[in-house]
């Protein structure tokens, strides 16, 4: 077992907002003590947020609020590539219609391009964020606008959902599934699970070794495994440890913690002696579609055990797997 802390291995944490550091207007528990302690040890700081509600600079005011480290530049949202995305395909001055926040529509104008709210406009692109306050009438500007197959789509993020203080809510990607259930078409997607999106975080901080962390295997985890860095994921949001084991292996973790204060806890190595793969004092191994875990269920070491073994067994996962498990408690 190495002593060391897991964040001690990299130069940078890029973080996840929605269900890492908080939920709805409130700080998830240790979340903005470890991310204070990073300057300490001297780890850059980004966030990677699919939110496009609001702009970097009220995402980091909302941070600073809550006590957390965050400047202007440290924040990269999805409405920033999506507003990149638009103006790398569209010519300067074209009208794009807003399906968002008024965050969206001044990314899209900060890049060049004249953001619109109706048809009448004639818009030839529609861009769709996530906004709290959209309503049928927008979604449905959206599709008309969309009804002809020359106006270019694009879409922030396809979140399903978004963690909030009451629970789970309704995403960004849902709003989009109703607009492409209408037209049949597809949008274009700009933040995550895209590497784009990581690599301008990475490239802010100059890292050479960052560390991504979220609470959505689609999302952030993809995300971070398809720009090439390590990722953790975290029990404060979406995913759990039973979707964690049973990940599509393009969405599988290097790393599981519990919250942002498991960044500074000894990592365990996972050891395979034989088909038998060993996780601090917990093992686990495969037998057909079940997986034998010695260790208490409660304990992260004995699903960090289940997950490498069962992972193992199914390299090639292309869809969630789910095992059977009996729990042999030491």
């Amino acid at each position: 077992m190495s002593d060391a802390q897991l964040i001690s291995r990299f130069d940078a944490l890029l973080s996840d907002l929605d269900g890492v550091v908080y939920a709805g207007a409130h700080a998830i528990p240790r979340a903005v003590e470890s991310l204070q302690r990073l300057a300490g040890i001297g780890v850059g700081l980004g966030y990677v947020t699919n939110n496009a509600s609001r702009t970097p600079a009220q995402v980091a005011a909302h941070l600073r609020e809550l006590g957390a480290p965050a400047e202007d530049q440290q924040v990269v949202s999805s409405s920033q590539a999506g507003a990149d995305l638009l103006a790398s395909l569209l010519p300067p001055g074209a009208a794009v219609l807003i399906t968002g926040s008024p965050a969206l529509a001044h990314e899209v104008e900060l890049v060049g391009l004249k953001p619109v709210h109706g048809a009448q406009d004639n818009p030839v692109a529609v861009v769709q964020g996530f906004n709290p306050a959209i309503g049928w009438k927008d979604l449905a500007e959206a599709a008309f606008v969309l009804a002809d197959a020359d106006v270019l789509w694009v879409a922030t993020n396809t979140d399903m959902s978004i963690p909030q203080a009451r629970g789970m809510a309704p995403g960004n990607g849902t709003l989009v599934a109703a607009v492409a259930a209408a037209t049949g078409r597809r949008p274009l997607v700009a933040g995550k699970p895209e590497a784009p999106l990581f690599h301008a975080a990475a490239k802010r901080l100059s890292s050479d070794r960052p560390l991504v962390v979220g609470d959505r295997l689609d999302t952030d985890i993809l995300g971070g495994n398809r720009a090439g860095f390590a990722t953790v994921a975290v029990l404060t949001g979406v995913d759990t440890l039973e979707t964690i084991l049973a990940a599509r292996t393009d969405e599988r973790p290097r790393y599981i913690i519990r919250d942002l204060a498991g960044l500074y806890e000894a990592y365990p190595e996972i050891d395979n002696d034989g088909g038998t793969f060993r996780c601090g004092n917990a093992t686990a191994t495969v037998d057909r579609d079940a997986i034998r875990i010695t260790g208490h269920k409660d304990n992260l070491d004995s699903w960090r055990a289940a997950c490498a073994v069962w992972w193992a067994a199914r390299p090639d996962a292309d869809s969630p797997t789910v095992p059977e498990l009996h729990w042999l408690d030491q």
